[in-house]
């Protein structure tokens, strides 16, 4: 790369930067921060541990962001200077190294840019997410059960909680559903992008005749609530079913009835917990995801968007947004944004982010192409 496009590269991250720092609000976050560890310096914040851990989690978000901008903005500047002192010195060794670094930030740069696309009402929610079989037989309950290793896997690599809330296991292998919560900041926004059926196509290890099989599953993701989120359900609209825990192949976890399933007659949406050791834990758990699933149905039928928000979808042929190919060849590709990676493992292995900041890119696309 010649030093004037090196020069002209790093400009145009600079005023990406400088973009992104007008959107972010710099003086208002700081603002708060100042405000937020006000109340945290305060020593009856645990007295409610839902405020305090509400308030400490935005601290910390804030602080995170307005950390890795600043860091970034250094970045950007001594890739410069590296790249300066390279020319000067006639040092190829070190002109090397800053294009490297370069490239590292530039990625960087752009996740940054994608976070700030994160600006709808529930985006800065964390995020409940909800995984069923679909068409397929065991190995669409054994691609449900990959998917939810897929999004665990991505949450860990980012150090994000993961809170599982129910596992239904399928008979023979995999999972019929599963429902579970990633508790970080704008994880909401980023995931909802991954609501809709994926397929995936494969050699069956089921098959005794390894006979190619194609199956379905279907995510949906949801904001978790807030304490100040209006949901109201009265009892009377709830059925409350419990039942024993079980695991896979039927084994026993608990020796009484603590798994508990809720149904919300006007709708018919059903829940289930029987991840904790007690019924009433369980119906709390249970009561969650339910105020969390009705909110989203509630807001989307307003914005008349319930499939966009809930990702109600049939897991079968025809509404498929992403294809997960291991035979005859290594593909996953998604069929909104077009983004594609050639090697499957390390995507079943968590490694989600350029498809979720293609998915954030297009779906902002499309909601200007509506608007417009």
């Amino acid at each position: 790369m010649a030093g004037t496009d090196f020069e002209t590269e790093i400009k145009q991250l600079q005023a990406t930067m400088h973009t992104i720092g007008q959107v972010l609000d710099l003086d208002g976050m700081r603002v708060e921060i100042d405000d937020l560890g006000e109340q945290v310096a305060a020593p009856d914040l645990w007295d409610d541990v839902d405020r305090a851990t509400g308030i400490t989690g935005r601290l910390s978000a804030l602080q995170g962001t307005l950390d890795r901008f600043h860091e970034l903005e250094t970045r950007v500047e001594d890739a410069g200077l590296m790249h300066e002192m390279g020319q000067e010195e006639g040092d190829a060794d070190t002109l090397a190294e800053a294009l490297r670094e370069l490239e590292k930030v530039r990625k960087a740069v752009e996740s940054l840019e994608v976070r700030t696309l994160l600006n709808g009402e529930y985006d800065a929610r964390e995020a409940l997410v909800s995984i069923r079989s679909g068409a397929g037989g065991v190995d669409a309950a054994d691609f449900a059960e990959m998917l939810m290793r897929m999004y665990v896997r991505w949450a860990e690599q980012h150090d994000y909680k993961v809170e599982v809330f129910e596992t239904s296991y399928a008979e023979e292998a995999g999972l019929k559903s599963a429902t579970f919560a990633i508790h970080a900041p704008y994880t909401y926004g980023t995931l909802s992008v991954e609501a809709g059926t994926h397929r995936l196509v494969r050699i069956s290890p089921f098959d005794n005749q390894g006979r190619r099989q194609t199956s379905f599953a279907a995510v949906e993701v949801v904001p978790v609530l807030e304490q100040t989120d209006e949901i109201d359900i009265p009892d009377e609209e709830i059925r409350v079913d419990v039942y024993r825990s079980g695991g896979p192949g039927g084994q026993s976890v608990n020796t009484t009835d603590s798994a508990v399933r809720l149904t919300h007659l006007p709708t018919g949406t059903v829940v289930s917990c029987q991840n904790e050791k007690s019924q009433l834990q369980n119906k709390a758990s249970a009561m969650v995801v339910l105020k969390a699933k009705l909110l989203a149905r509630k807001k989307a039928e307003e914005k008349a968007h319930l499939d966009s928000m809930r990702g109600d979808v049939q897991a079968s042929w025809g509404d498929q947004m992403r294809n997960y190919v291991l035979n005859p060849y290594q593909i996953v590709k998604d069929l909104r944004t077009g983004y594609e990676e050639g090697n499957p493992s390390t995507v079943f292995d968590g490694d989600l982010d350029g498809f979720l900041e293609a998915g954030i890119r297009w779906r902002r696309g499309s909601e200007k192409a509506e608007s417009s």
